[in-house]
């Protein structure tokens, strides 16, 4: 059957009183007596089918008896509102065709395990829950693009096999690449800066990389990450571009995701008051609150995920943690000329998740950048490329990172952020 000839669940509140034909995959399945219903799902939506025996051939009533969960079917019926029914319409069948059957299908509607359902990944994909995720993680990705887009920032794609360490080497995944040692992308950072000169501004948007032995659910081994560069702009410029596009990505979120997010059961007042300014603190005074607090840090400590948690439980909105120690950060971030132990750094922070963005002033000085490299034993001429921004033309310029696969958790309010990537990769799991 032509797709052209059929019509999407989500149309239907436009043909009430039409003989329409919605190709899909069984849901659900009942019967009571001489009526069946079958619900089945298209991509597009959910859309109940009814069947009345008396008024079918006894072929199509025998069609829906042999329907199993996730059979792909051809429904078709005249179409009429009906409050009660899965999105409002529903069909009454006049003919039922089987297009590919299904086995006993793995995912009941029963819980099961974790690993059972990762170990069928594959399949889970198809459960409300994660389809709306996964919807809102769509939306998103269309919001982060069309906001750049309208700000006239050129979107740059970086290499994802890469000789230069962006963030920590001890989190690097290394490859053979024809006889030479090759890395994984930490980040496209170093690569988008590049760019800046030619465009102003710019952003790259793709898949990062670290091979850290974490387990917690903030954390996977390949994510994505957006990360926006700006010439002429400094870490305060880099502050209000962070709070202006977390705000845009909510708001549309908001916008076109209300149905997923109320399948998700997400209480979006949280989210309804996100708006900038967003709330800032520097990290010295940061840790005097947390020590109020109870947390034992130290100045001088990074922020473990616990004290993430418990600092951004004290604001309302995000918070901007700004004005790292030098020493726990990377080493291409600006030196604080008011307090040389601090870099002009920032961390974004989000209830129940920590930190969302990390974004920083470039250091900007050719000596100081050179000095840091080696402070750092990094090889010299990895990052001789790299020298060359300072050597031409330097300048000002800022920016920063943020994950996606945590923004869409935050914004959906799941646990884990395995749920919000299609096919998550952890130190356990590199199948499916």
């Amino acid at each position: 059957m032509s797709p052209e000839a059929t019509t999407e669940v989500r149309s239907l509140e436009n043909h009430v009183g039409d003989t329409v034909t919605v190709l899909g995959w069984v849901h659900t399945t009942r019967g009571h007596g001489n009526v069946g219903f079958v619900v089945v799902r298209d991509g597009t939506g959910l859309v109940q089918g009814v069947l009345v025996k008396k008024e079918l051939e006894e072929s199509v009533w025998a069609v829906l008896e042999s329907l199993t969960q996730e059979c792909t079917v051809a429904l078709t019926g005249e179409v009429r509102a009906e409050p009660r029914a899965p999105g409002g319409y529903e069909m009454g069948v006049t003919a039922l065709e089987l297009l590919g059957a299904s086995e006993e299908y793995p995912i009941q509607l029963k819980d099961h395990g974790v690993d059972f359902l990762l170990d069928h990944r594959h399949l889970w994909l198809r459960s409300s829950l994660q389809r709306a995720g996964l919807r809102v993680r769509h939306e998103v990705e269309h919001a982060i693009h069309d906001f750049f887009y309208e700000r006239d920032f050129v979107r740059i794609d970086t290499p994802i096999l890469t000789g230069a360490i962006g963030e920590s080497a001890g989190t690097l995944f290394e490859t053979d690449y024809f006889g030479e040692p090759a890395f994984l992308a930490q980040t496209g950072q170093l690569y988008v800066e590049t760019a800046c000169p030619a465009f102003r501004k710019v952003y790259c948007f793709g898949p990062t990389f670290r091979a850290e032995k974490s387990k917690t659910r903030r954390h996977l081994t390949e994510f994505w990450m957006i990360e926006p560069e700006v010439a002429f702009a400094d870490s305060d410029d880099n502050m209000r571009l962070q709070e202006e596009f977390v705000s845009h990505i909510v708001e549309r979120a908001l916008d076109t995701c209300g149905a997923e997010l109320e399948v998700l059961e997400r209480d979006t007042a949280e989210l309804e008051a996100v708006a900038a300014p967003f709330a800032r603190i520097s990290y010295t005074d940061a840790v005097t609150l947390l020590q109020e607090k109870g947390s034992e840090v130290e100045w001088g400590d990074d922020l473990g995920a616990p004290d993430e948690m418990l600092l951004s439980e004290q604001f309302e909105q995000p918070v901007f943690v700004y004005n790292y120690p030098k020493a726990i950060k990377a080493f291409y971030m600006k030196e604080n000329p008011d307090d040389p132990r601090t870099v002009l750094s920032n961390d974004l922070l989000v209830r129940g998740y920590g930190e969302l963005i990390g974004g920083s002033q470039r250091e900007d000085d050719f000596d100081r950048l050179l000095a840091r490299i080696r402070e750092e034993k990094l090889p010299e001429e990895t990052y001789s490329w790299y020298l060359d921004l300072r050597r031409y033309g330097t300048f000002t310029h800022s920016g920063f990172g943020l994950g996606l696969e945590r923004t869409v958790a935050w914004i959906t309010g799941r646990h884990h952020i395995r749920e919000l990537i299609p096919f998550p990769r952890m130190m356990n799991r590199l199948t499916p």
